[in-house]
Protein backbone atom coordinates (compact mmCIF):
# COMPACT_ATOMS: atom_id res chain seq x y z
CA UNK A 1 0.00 0.00 0.00
CA UNK A 2 1.25 3.25 -0.95
CA UNK A 3 0.11 6.35 1.32
CA UNK A 4 0.59 9.84 0.61
CA UNK A 5 1.46 11.27 3.98
CA UNK A 6 -0.37 13.73 5.47
CA UNK A 7 -0.56 14.95 9.46
CA UNK A 8 -2.58 12.18 10.12
CA UNK A 9 -0.13 9.74 8.95
CA UNK A 10 3.13 10.63 11.11
CA UNK A 11 3.81 7.79 12.69
CA UNK A 12 3.82 6.57 9.88
CA UNK A 13 6.79 8.93 8.26
CA UNK A 14 8.55 8.61 11.58
CA UNK A 15 8.61 5.14 11.29
CA UNK A 16 9.94 5.01 7.62
CA UNK A 17 12.34 8.36 8.54
CA UNK A 18 13.68 6.43 11.47
CA UNK A 19 14.42 3.14 8.87
CA UNK A 20 15.87 4.39 6.32
CA UNK A 21 17.23 7.97 7.42
CA UNK A 22 18.13 7.54 10.91
CA UNK A 23 16.10 10.54 12.21
CA UNK A 24 12.66 11.17 13.69
CA UNK A 25 10.06 12.60 11.44
CA UNK A 26 9.02 16.11 12.91
CA UNK A 27 5.23 17.81 12.44
CA UNK A 28 7.28 21.14 10.67
CA UNK A 29 8.25 19.08 7.60
CA UNK A 30 4.76 18.83 6.74
CA UNK A 31 3.92 22.06 7.16
CA UNK A 32 5.37 23.58 3.98
CA UNK A 33 2.78 23.21 1.37
CA UNK A 34 5.40 22.31 -1.29
CA UNK A 35 6.94 19.00 0.84
CA UNK A 36 5.86 15.72 -0.21
CA UNK A 37 6.00 12.43 1.31
CA UNK A 38 5.06 8.85 0.43
CA UNK A 39 5.58 5.62 2.15
CA UNK A 40 5.19 1.72 1.09
CA UNK A 41 4.17 -0.75 3.14
CA UNK A 42 2.33 -3.92 3.94
CA UNK A 43 0.57 -4.48 7.59
CA UNK A 44 2.85 -2.84 10.11
CA UNK A 45 6.09 -3.20 7.89
CA UNK A 46 7.57 -0.02 6.02
CA UNK A 47 8.99 -1.14 2.68
CA UNK A 48 10.17 2.22 1.29
CA UNK A 49 9.55 5.36 1.31
CA UNK A 50 9.57 8.86 -1.17
CA UNK A 51 9.67 12.21 -0.36
CA UNK A 52 10.75 15.80 -2.01
CA UNK A 53 8.94 19.17 -3.01
CA UNK A 54 7.39 20.42 -5.48
CA UNK A 55 9.04 24.03 -6.65
CA UNK A 56 7.21 26.61 -8.15
CA UNK A 57 10.52 28.27 -10.70
CA UNK A 58 10.36 31.91 -10.89
CA UNK A 59 8.20 31.72 -14.24
CA UNK A 60 5.19 30.46 -11.80
CA UNK A 61 5.65 26.88 -13.64
CA UNK A 62 6.22 23.98 -11.06
CA UNK A 63 8.73 21.36 -11.15
CA UNK A 64 9.11 18.40 -8.63
CA UNK A 65 12.29 17.46 -6.86
CA UNK A 66 13.23 14.09 -5.23
CA UNK A 67 15.30 14.28 -2.56
CA UNK A 68 15.11 10.53 -1.12
CA UNK A 69 13.78 7.01 -2.68
CA UNK A 70 14.56 4.05 -0.60
CA UNK A 71 13.32 0.48 -0.80
CA UNK A 72 14.27 -2.10 1.97
CA UNK A 73 17.08 -4.44 0.92
CA UNK A 74 14.56 -7.74 0.96
CA UNK A 75 11.85 -5.74 -0.62
CA UNK A 76 14.09 -4.60 -4.09
CA UNK A 77 13.38 -5.30 -7.59
CA UNK A 78 9.46 -5.96 -6.82
CA UNK A 79 8.46 -2.69 -8.27
CA UNK A 80 7.76 -0.92 -5.10
CA UNK A 81 9.78 2.16 -5.87
CA UNK A 82 8.10 2.62 -9.28
CA UNK A 83 4.88 2.23 -7.62
CA UNK A 84 6.65 4.92 -5.05
CA UNK A 85 7.79 7.11 -7.29
CA UNK A 86 4.87 7.24 -9.86
CA UNK A 87 2.36 8.63 -6.79
CA UNK A 88 4.95 11.23 -5.76
CA UNK A 89 5.01 12.57 -9.80
CA UNK A 90 1.15 11.77 -9.74
CA UNK A 91 0.61 14.30 -7.01
CA UNK A 92 3.45 16.55 -8.56
CA UNK A 93 1.31 17.17 -11.76
CA UNK A 94 -2.18 17.42 -10.44
CA UNK A 95 0.00 20.35 -8.22
CA UNK A 96 1.01 21.75 -11.67
CA UNK A 97 4.49 20.30 -12.40
CA UNK A 98 5.66 19.73 -15.44
CA UNK A 99 9.43 18.40 -14.50
CA UNK A 100 11.13 16.15 -12.09
CA UNK A 101 14.72 16.02 -10.98
CA UNK A 102 16.51 13.99 -9.15
CA UNK A 103 20.35 13.86 -8.30
CA UNK A 104 22.66 10.15 -8.51
CA UNK A 105 25.96 9.56 -9.04
CA UNK A 106 26.33 7.94 -12.72
CA UNK A 107 28.00 4.64 -11.10
CA UNK A 108 24.39 3.92 -9.49
CA UNK A 109 22.79 1.80 -11.58
CA UNK A 110 20.01 0.76 -8.96
CA UNK A 111 18.83 4.24 -9.36
CA UNK A 112 19.51 4.81 -13.22
CA UNK A 113 17.48 1.59 -13.40
CA UNK A 114 14.47 2.51 -12.20
CA UNK A 115 14.55 6.35 -13.17
CA UNK A 116 15.69 5.54 -17.07
CA UNK A 117 13.36 3.65 -18.36
CA UNK A 118 10.37 5.99 -16.77
CA UNK A 119 11.84 8.85 -18.76
CA UNK A 120 15.13 10.03 -16.52
CA UNK A 121 18.45 10.68 -18.25
CA UNK A 122 21.23 12.93 -17.19
CA UNK A 123 21.07 16.07 -17.37
CA UNK A 124 22.47 18.29 -20.56
CA UNK A 125 25.68 19.70 -20.47
CA UNK A 126 25.98 23.24 -21.14
CA UNK A 127 23.94 25.88 -19.44
CA UNK A 128 21.75 25.32 -16.66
Amino acid sequence: MITRISHDDLPLLDRAARLFGGVPADVAFLGPQNAMAFVASKGDEILGWCWGYHLVRPDASGMLYVHGLDVAEGHRRRGIGRSLLKAFMAAGKEAGAAKMFVFTSEANTAARSLYEPMGGGPRPRGRR
